[in-house]
């Protein structure tokens, strides 16, 4: 028996939210969600649908809304989204086992229907409708839905089929696929097909899926290398990995990265301070996965790209988890790299060939008692942090004017809780 999913989409989803908690209807109410302390230039998050049908998209930003549209500006809740999203799955969990969910961002998630074909007596359609309709009673927020035969096509159908369809769903099997999107344009539209991707193929003379199905395959994996399978098997509609090999995937992370776009303009010396909350950030995640680092990376990006970026990394003498160390190494890969006579306005380090600590190594000129002791206080603050909150210990660097970990403690995703 072939395996059918649905993708299940909650439309708008931030926007929808804001429109539930003030009883207003998305379709018919302007809104966007977007944090207005940052100026004209903040990112909408969402927009509501009756919004999107002036023209104006999810992540565009204020000022480029036409001046002539009335419309309310919601300022991001993080927490109050996921709570919903929270509701959400528990609705899942009402029809499907979580073993069959895999909840692929906050207002999306894949199911496996498969089982429960039979046990419901119900086909695909009238599962989905079942699970949408009760989202939609339960929590005011509609949903979008493709239907598929595997992973891929229940999400193409939801990208591209489902915005044409009355009821809001969309089915694809790799025939209809096929028949219907073969020739489908821009590219973009599929799922994984960036516009880097697309603008190589266009290279290539392809524009669409028929193209990348009966091109060379020897010329796309030359080209594209492993990604190749994945846009060849996606040409013709095809998908093997299934739920089940999903939730077995367990990743293993040999990095620790950390990365702030900053609200303002930086000189020199004040991004420094951000980089010292930045790596504190970095150890103490260090401290609570019993991990250790010999490798540090730092990536400065300058306002409006006055200049290029600078960049350095370097392999370090100790692999350690001492706050202590690892700031005096980025102190000195910061004085190598990063140019003081421009204006600041990105950070991101990060932690390389991160491994357990039980290999921690330090050499002949290290205090090992000062490290063991460091380590004591590192480990205590994150219990505390864990218990009482990010912002329940803090350092005096922290309350200078131009740190931002206090603040950036209390966001979520980046936007306020």
């Amino acid at each position: 028996m072939s395996k059918i999913y649905l993708c299940i989409d909650l439309k708008s989803f931030y926007a929808s939210v804001e429109c539930v908690e003030r009883d207003l209807d998305p379709f018919e109410i302007n809104l966007v969600v977007a944090d207005p302390t940052r100026g004209g230039g903040a990112i909408t998050l969402a927009a509501t649908p009756a919004i999107k049908r002036l023209g104006v998209p999810s992540r565009g930003r204020i000022f480029e809304i036409p001046k002539d549209i009335e419309y309310i500006i919601a300022p991001p809740r993080m927490k109050l989204y996921m709570k919903y999203s929270a509701k959400i799955y528990k609705i899942f969990l009402k029809y499907i086992s979580s073993n069959d969910i895999h909840v692929y961002s906050i207002d999306e998630s894949f199911l496996d229907i498969t089982p429960y074909l039979s046990l419901y007596h119900m086909n695909p359609k009238q599962i989905a409708k079942m699970i949408i309709d009760d989202i939609y009673n339960t929590t005011g927020i509609t949903a979008t839905c493709g239907i598929g035969t595997n992973l891929y096509l229940a999400k193409v159908a939801l990208d591209i089929t489902a915005k044409h369809t009355k009821d809001n769903m969309g089915y694809l099997d790799e025939d209809l696929y096929k028949q219907l999107l073969w020739h489908h344009t821009p590219l973009t539209d599929f799922w994984m097909v960036g516009p880097g991707t697309s603008n190589r193929l266009a290279m290539l003379g392809i524009n669409d899926m028929y193209g990348i199905a009966h091109y060379p395959e020897k010329i796309l994996y030359k080209l594209f290398g492993v990604n190749a399978e994945y846009l060849i098997d996606h040409a013709w509609g095809r998908e093997p990995v299934e739920i089940s090999d999903i939730k077995a995937y367990k990743p293993k992370a040999n990095s620790i990265s950390n990365s702030q776009i900053l609200f303002e303009d930086y000189n020199y010396k004040d991004a420094y301070l951000i980089m010292k909350e930045m790596v504190e950030t970095n150890v103490l995640s260090l401290t609570e996965k019993h991990l250790v680092t010999n490798h540090i990376s730092l990536f400065i990006g300058y306002s409006k790209n006055v200049i290029s970026p600078s960049r350095g990394s370097c392999k370090i003498t100790v692999t350690t988890n001492s706050y202590r160390l690892l700031l005096e190494e980025f102190k000195r890969l910061y004085k190598r790299v990063v140019n003081p006579n421009y204006p600041i306005r990105q950070i991101a380090i990060s932690f390389g060939n991160v491994i357990n600590e039980a290999n921690e190594q330090y050499d002949l000129f290290t205090d090992i008692e000062d490290i063991e002791k460091e380590k004591r206080v590192q480990k205590a603050l994150v219990e505390i942090k864990a218990k009482f909150g990010k912002n329940s210990v803090l350092k005096g660097m922290n309350y200078l004017e131009k740190a931002t970990a206090r603040k950036r403690n209390g966001l979520v995703g980046g936007h306020n809780a």
